[in-house]
């Protein structure tokens, strides 16, 4: 059996139907304050890209945006610094920011020390 989602007991069609005022109340707090402030001019700029073509891949550097029921289905290239992270707006990225899921780091893994790394390593034959 498939689960509907549902966030804060408001379904997709519900929310997709809201307005932005209503789709703030069931944020969170800091989400909320954001989506009373208004869009930046960059985020507004993004938004009539969208609903101009849907279909299209958007990049932006607005990392900052709040994912709102207007951007469900739309793919988004998210600037993290060096290069744009593709990312496919699902519900559940419902009420966070875009900057959440294109990280700026990445992991560092430790190995053995490479060549040059040591006084030692001078000394050993590149053959």
């Amino acid at each position: 059996m498939v689960r509907e989602f549902t966030l804060k007991g408001a379904t997709i069609q519900e929310l997709k139907g809201m307005s932005i005022e209503d789709f703030a109340k069931i944020c969170s707090s800091r989400e909320r304050r954001a989506l009373k402030r208004g869009f930046t001019d960059v985020e507004k700029k993004l938004l009539t890209r969208i609903r101009k073509n849907p279909k299209k891949f958007h990049r932006t550097h607005a990392r900052e945006m709040v994912i709102t029921p207007e951007l469900l289905g739309v793919k988004l290239g998210i600037h993290s610094g060096k290069e744009y992270i593709t990312l496919e707006i699902t519900p559940e990225h419902l009420g966070h920011r875009l900057g959440e899921f294109a990280p700026t780091r990445k992991l560092v893994k430790h190995s053995a020390p490479g060549f040059g790394a040591t006084r030692s390593s001078k000394y050993v034959p590149l053959k």
